[in-house]
C-alpha cells in the first residue's frame, strides 16, 4: 500500500537561478521522529522546532509518528526559512488535518514563508527572484504579507499575501480564499534623476573634471580622479547618477533581482534607480567581487547598470583591486565554490579617486609635500599597470582657487542641462550599435569608430610617442567616439582624438619618465 504523500512547491536559490523544489511530506506510524532530507542547510534543519511550535499555536496537532520531509531534487542545496510554510502545510495534509480543495486545471501554487513560534508568517529573502521565475512558468504565489509588494515586481498578477498560517489553511480549504494582492498605493514612477539635489553646479570650479564626468556618463566609461584632499573628487562622483538616464524596465528588474539575493536584501524605495555603491577601502575580495561560503553577489554586482565608486583607491588591498580586472572586461563575475557555482552580472561603471602621493599634496603649489620620490612611487605602485590600462580615463583634479567661488563663473552648468546632453549622446550610440561606447567589442570599434585622415595620423603619432598599448589605443578610440557623439558628429576628428589622449594623464607621465 503506497504511503500518503503531500507535495507542495517552493523554489530554492542558486545564484540568480531559482529552481523549483518539491516539498514531499509523509507521516507514518512508529517511533516519533522528524527527518529532513535533500541537502538542507542548518537553518532548514532548525525549522523542525519552529514548525512544531507554529502548528501547536495554530490549534493543530503535531503528529506523534514518523515524519519524513524530502526536498527534491536532492542535489540542489537548500537554505533559508522559505521552506517552513510548505513543510507545515505538508504535515497537516499528510496527517489528514487539512483537506485542500482540489486545484483542478488551475495554475500550480508556490508557497513561501518563515514561521514564527505563534504561526506568524515572516518575510524571507529572494522573493523577487522566485516570483520572476514563477511568473515565467505561469504559477501563482502565496508569500508573506511583508514580501507581497516585492513579489509583484516579478509576478504582476499572481500574488497572494498571508500573515498567519491559519489564513493559508483557510485559503486551501476554500473557507476564506486569499485575494490577489494589489499595492496599497499607486506605483510611483522612478525619479530618473534620483539625487538631483546633488547638483553639479554645487561643485565650484573643476571644469576639466566635470568635462571628464560628462564624457564618462555619455559613454559609460571608467574614470580615475587624482587630486589633493578637499578638491571635490567625492562630490563629483556622488553627482554622476544625476547625469545618467533612467533604467529600462528590464535593467531595473535585473538590479532588483541581484539586490533581493544579497545580504542586505531588496529595498522597494530603490527600485528603478541606478545603483551607486561606495564600499570602504577595508572591503575584502568576497565583499567586493562576491563569494563567501554561500556565494552572495558582491559590490560590483550590486552596482550592475550603475556606478561603483572606490575612494582612496591605493588604500584598498592589492588583491582586492586585481580582482576587478576580469569583471571590468567581461561585465560578469563567476563565483566558484565547492558547494555551488554562480554567475553574477557586473556591468558597472567604475569611478575611483586617489591622492597624488601619501600626504596628498604633490604638485600642489599651496601644499607642502615632503614625500620622497620612492614613497610616491611605492604609493602609486599599489595600483598595477594592467588595472590602470583598463581604466578609460585618469585626470588631474587640482586644488580649488579662490576665484572659483565667484557665483558668476565658478558654478558651471547644472545637472539637468548635462543630463540632456548625455541622453542625446546615448541615443546615438544605441541607434548605431545597441550599446554604450565603453562596451564596444574590437570588431565594433573598427566598424563604428570612423577616423578622419588627420585624426588617424594624430592617433598613430601619439601611439609612437607615448608608447600606448593596443588596449590603450582601443580605449582612446572609444573615448573619441563618445566625444564625437557629444558633438553630434558622425566621424571622429583630430580634436576628439586629442582630447581623448589628454584624458589619460598617467600614461603621459609614464612615457615621459621612461624617456629620462
Amino acid at each position: 500500500m503506497p504511503l500518503p504523500v503531500a507535495t507542495l512547491s517552493c523554489r530554492a536559490q542558486v545564484g540568480l537561478e531559482a529552481p523549483l523544489v518539491q516539498v514531499e511530506v509523509t507521516v507514518t506510524s512508529g517511533l516519533p521522529a522528524f527527518q529532513l532530507v535533500g541537502l538542507p542547510a542548518t537553518v532548514v534543519r532548525e525549522s523542525r522546532d519552529r514548525v512544531r511550535s507554529a502548528l501547536l499555536s495554530s490549534d493543530f496537532e503535531f503528529p506523534s509518528g514518523r515524519i519524513v520531509v524530502n526536498l527534491a531534487p536532492a542535489e540542489i542545496p537548500k537554505e533559508g526559512g522559505r521552506f517552513e510554510l510548505p513543510i507545515a502545510l505538508g504535515i497537516l495534509i499528510a496527517s489528514g488535518q487539512l483537506r485542500p480543495v482540489p486545484a483542478g486545471s488551475g495554475p500550480l501554487c508556490e508557497l513561501y514563508g518563515e514561521l514564527g513560534l505563534g504561526g506568524e508568517i515572516k518575510p524571507v529573502r529572494g522573493i523577487l527572484l522566485a516570483a520572476a521565475h514563477a511568473s515565467r512558468d505561469g504559477h501563482e504565489l502565496i508569500v508573506p504579507a511583508a514580501n507581497a509588494d516585492e513579489a509583484l515586481i516579478g509576478a504582476a498578477a499572481a500574488v497572494r499575501a498571508a500573515s498567519h498560517l491559519k489564513e493559508v489553511c483557510r485559503h486551501l480549504t476554500g473557507e476564506q480564499p486569499l485575494c490577489l494582492h494589489r499595492p496599497m498605493l499607486p506605483a510611483r514612477p522612478p525619479d530618473p534623476h534620483f539625487g538631483a539635489a546633488l547638483d553639479f553646479s554645487d561643485v565650484r570650479g573643476q571644469f576639466q573634471a566635470k568635462r571628464a564626468l560628462l564624457i564618462a556618463a555619455a559613454g559609460s566609461h571608467s574614470l580615475l580622479m587624482i587630486g589633493p584632499p578637499g578638491c571635490g573628487k567625492s562630490m563629483l562622483a556622488q553627482r554622476l547618477p544625476g547625469l545618467l538616464p533612467p533604467l529600462a524596465e528590464g535593467e531595473a528588474l535585473d538590479c532588483a533581482a541581484i539586490a533581493s539575493v544579497s545580504t542586505a536584501g531588496f529595498n522597494m524605495s530603490g527600485f528603478g534607480r541606478r545603483p551607486f555603491r561606495s564600499p570602504h577601502h577595508t572591503a575584502s575580495v568576497a565583499s567586493l567581487v562576491g563569494g563567501g561560503s554561500r556565494a552572495r553577489p558582491g559590490e560590483i554586482s550590486l552596482a550592475h547598470h550603475g556606478v561603483l565608486f572606490l575612494d582612496e583607491l591605493p588604500e584598498f588591498d592589492r588583491e582586492v583591486l586585481e580582482a576587478l580586472r576580469e569583471p571590468l572586461e567581461a561585465g560578469v563575475v563567476r563565483v566558484a565554490r565547492a558547494a555551488a557555482h554562480a554567475d553574477y552580472p557586473a556591468e558597472f561603471q567604475l569611478i575611483a579617486a586617489m591622492n597624488p602621493c601619501p600626504c596628498g599634496h604633490l604638485g600642489d603649489p599651496a601644499g607642502d609635500c615632503r614625500c620622497t620620490a620612492a614613497q610616491t612611487q611605492r604609493y602609486r605602485a599599489r595600483i598595477s599597470g594592467p588595472l590602470l590600462d583598463r581604466l578609460d580615463m585618469h585626470v588631474q583634479v587640482p586644488r580649488i582657487e579662490v576665484s572659483d567661488f565667484d557665483d558668476r563663473t565658478g558654478r558651471g552648468e547644472p545637472s539637468a542641462v548635462l543630463a540632456a546632453r548625455v541622453a542625446a549622446a546615448r541615443s546615438l550610440q544605441l541607434a548605431r550599435q545597441g550599446r554604450c561606447n565603453a562596451r564596444l567589442t574590437d570588431a565594433q570599434v573598427d566598424q563604428c569608430c570612423t577616423l578622419q585622415q588627420r585624426a588617424r595620423a594624430l592617433l598613430d603619432r601619439t601611439m609612437k610617442q607615448l608608447r600606448f598599448s593596443g588596449r590603450t589605443r582601443q580605449r582612446i578610440l572609444k573615448l573619441a567616439r563618445t566625444i564625437a557623439d557629444l558633438d553630434g558628429r558622425e566621424t571622429i576628428a583630430d580634436t576628439h582624438v586629442s582630447e581623448a589622449a589628454m584624458l589619460r594623464c598617467l600614461d603621459r607621465e609614464r612615457a615621459i619618465s621612461s624617456c629620462r
